[in-house]
């Protein structure tokens, strides 16, 4: 999938500069699709020379003027097709998982700073996860809003996020653990063999 449907799916929110836009994929759509500024701005090009979103000018005082983008109908007709359409199957990549895999043949420290990292890192997430959840349900209970609310799927796409670094913290803690564990069985064995019998 190319980053153009994540953007059309983000429109679907309204009206938004390049600068808005790049706002909504950080809190709304990097759990899920990570996308520089300068991408958003160059697929923006693209999106409105396909006629998949229009685009017009706004004059600012002392400032550039801003070009604001909405979905067209062309644009809303190729994301419903789009959304019709069998996924592919997810490839992870995470260069984590091949320093932890070369354990034995690296730093043991360093890996596990490494997996101390990413669980600081989700930590940080799910911290912005629950700030972004409080605002889509803008006061309403999770079931009301489910319910009830307009737009469902950004709600849904976070509950993913959440559900991701969640277990990135559960498998953190288990792989840590299992290294601490690991490390007094040798240190142990080290102690062992250097005692006199």
């Amino acid at each position: 999938m190319s980053l153009k449907y994540a953007v059309l799916a983000a429109l679907l929110e309204g009206e938004s500069s390049g600068y808005d836009l790049a706002k909504i994929f950080d809190v709304s759509v990097s759990n899920f699709w990570a996308a520089t500024p300068q991408q958003l701005y160059r697929e923006l090009e693209r999106l409105a020379e396909a006629g998949l979103v229009h685009a017009r000018v706004v004059p600012q005082e002392r400032r550039p003027n801003k070009r604001m983008f909405t979905l067209s109908d062309t644009g809303r007709q190729d994301l419903a097709g789009f959304t019709a359409r069998q996924p592919k199957p997810t490839a992870t990549r995470d260069e984590l998982m091949v320093k932890v895999q070369a354990l034995e043949a690296g730093d043991p420290g360093a890996v596990r700073a490494h997996i101390e990292e990413r669980m600081v890192w989700a930590q940080g997430r799910l911290a912005r996860y629950e700030r972004v959840r409080r605002h889509l349900l803008g006061g309403l209970g999770e079931d009301e809003f489910l319910r009830d609310g307009d737009r469902v799927g950004p709600y849904l796409t976070l509950l993913r996020g959440i559900a991701f670094e969640e277990e990135n913290l559960r498998w953190g803690r288990r792989a840590l653990e299992i290294l601490e564990h690991r490390t007094a069985s040798a240190e142990s064995g080290q102690r062992d063999r250097r005692e006199p019998s």
